[in-house]
């Protein structure tokens, strides 16, 4: 499966120094005034790769450097005109190094290292199915009143007051969340009834395609994207589970390659487009853009997908959008001098590297204005797993935790959630807390409708709940050896941000 936030994957500030413009002009492989209009002789004999090249937004610019392309052997799959980015396919070998040289041309690089292939998986463990995988214990009465008939189970709804908030405000059907994930099994009986077709769309390669259906997994092995949705918005009708926010909208724009299940960049820019131009008020983003986890501005094909992303992320704010995004598994601390990446990149063989966090970014939920969320346990502790770091990590919200054991029929401290054909699994990581505080992000603007992106973030941030850093050896696997630091105040640390969402708080 792909880089979901269970094999998670993870907003933070814009590191100091780096406020990012929306074209990011300064980069590795900017063209100057005196670059060539035409790139030089072409090659073919490459293998076939897709890039993404950042000019500025004026027609004259774009129309010339689409000549530029087909001069250097490329063929634009797609031109995203209103915020310059242009995603082309080509055999050429030296096309970016061609295309940089351009007149107009701000950014180009290579979103991937090689033709697709298949890909492995980094899940944080296989969904634990209730039943075997079928519905009938979902579709039983419900054991308690105004309960779901697996609620019991979801200790998570109770630690952040999700159960007490829909008796008072469930959600406006008027508020959509689109989940950016591996796809959606709308046909769900706990989803159906809250599902949003027109908002919804496959975004694979780079190009929308809304036509029936498009937006559901390849197969029942893509659930990652329908246990987001069922956190975000179950539907309390007395079958399985219920969501965060039980009365809003979620849709699904896909954006897993079906070959290799790796989310590259050109499709996630095509979301974020899509959910703007399509009245989306909330995106979620659990996953890390593929082949890198983190993305070094150095680096002049990194960079590119930066600038690329970082101009779509920002159209949809501009548009009245608020993205949520998972900080990660590898409990890293994203605020520290040094990380060491092994992972990347995955679409070839990883080659291990040393990267600097202020200038090596986790995207999108790294990008400027997106909601970093940390991932807690039924402790209202960091999960073991997750990713976080002092002025990186905005809020937490219950991810799961298998040391973090609740006082549940099921024992279990995982994520309870809906999955294609019908059924329901247990997850953890990151993937699972983001869309709990995209659910509460729902509610607050449910509550505020006039709240923008940047309102909706700073009441996020108010209503928030911090435990403060663990006063006791944070030693989650209990081997007397501190397993991470927190650092900051209670008011605002490395672990929770602004602390663990409340969504009593956000409908009062």
């Amino acid at each position: 499966m792909a880089q979901p936030r269970t094999r998670r994957r993870r907003a933070l500030a814009v590191p100091v120094g780096l406020a990012l413009t929306a074209s990011l002009g300064f980069l590795p492989g900017t063209a100057s005034a005196e670059t060539q209009d035409t790139p030089a002789a072409v090659a073919t004999d490459g293998p076939k790769l897709s890039y993404v090249v950042n000019t500025k937004t004026d027609h004259r610019t774009i129309a010339s450097v689409k000549k530029a392309i087909a001069k250097a052997g490329g063929t634009v799959v797609v031109a995203h005109e209103k915020i310059g980015v242009i995603v082309v396919h080509s055999t050429n070998p030296a096309f970016a190094q061609q295309i940089r040289t351009v007149r107009g041309v701000q950014t180009a690089g290579a979103t991937r290292t090689a033709p697709l292939k298949a890909a492995g998986t980094t899940e944080m463990g296989a969904p634990e199915y209730v039943d075997g995988g079928k519905a009938t214990t979902a579709t039983t009465t419900a054991a308690a009143p105004d309960t779901e008939p697996l609620e019991a189970d979801q200790w998570d709804l109770r630690a952040i007051g999700a159960d007490k908030a829909a008796k008072i405000n469930p959600g406006s059907k008027n508020v959509t969340v689109a989940v950016i994930d591996t796809g959606v099994d709308d046909t769900h009986p706990d989803l159906t009834a809250n599902f949003s077709k027109s908002q919804s769309a496959n975004c694979v390669g780079g190009v929308a395609d809304t036509s029936e259906g498009a937006w559901r997994p390849y197969t029942t092995g893509d659930y990652h994207g329908t246990h987001v949705a069922g956190e975000i918005a179950a539907a309390r009708n007395g079958v399985g589970v219920a969501g965060v926010a039980p009365g809003v909208q979620v849709s699904s724009i896909k954006v897993s390659d079906p070959e290799t299940s790796l989310f590259f960049p050109e499709s996630v820019v095509c979301a974020f487009v899509f959910a703007a131009d399509h009245g989306v008020e909330i995106t979620n983003n659990s996953y890390y853009i593929d082949p890198w986890l983190y993305n070094c501005l150095d680096d002049p094909d990194q960079a590119a997908i930066v600038d690329a992303v970082n101009r779509a992320s920002k159209y949809a704010q501009r548009k009245g959008t608020l993205h949520l995004a998972s900080a990660g598994n590898s409990n890293h601390d994203l605020a520290s001098d040094a990380i060491v990446d092994d992972s990347s990149p995955d679409d070839t063989t990883p080659v291990e590297r040393t990267i600097d966090p202020s200038e090596c970014w986790d995207i999108p939920t790294q990008l400027p204005g997106v909601v970093t969320v940390t991932a807690t346990g039924v402790q209202n502790l960091k999960s073991y797993y997750s990713s976080y770091g002092r002025g990186v990590a905005d809020i937490a919200a219950p991810g799961g935790d298998k040391y973090q054991i609740p006082d549940t029929p099921a024992k279990n401290g995982r994520i309870l959630s809906t999955m294609p054909n019908n059924a329901y699994a247990y997850l953890q990581g990151t993937s699972m807390a983001s869309p709990h505080a995209a659910g509460v992000a729902a509610l607050l603007k449910s509550t505020h409708p006039w709240a923008g992106p940047e309102a909706l973030q700073a009441l996020l941030k108010a209503q928030a709940d911090n435990p403060g850093c663990p006063t006791e050896l944070y030693d989650p696997d209990g081997n007397g050896v501190e397993d991470a630091t927190c650092e900051g105040p209670k008011r605002v640390n490395g672990f929770y941000g602004y602390g663990i969402v409340n969504a009593l708080d956000a409908v009062k």
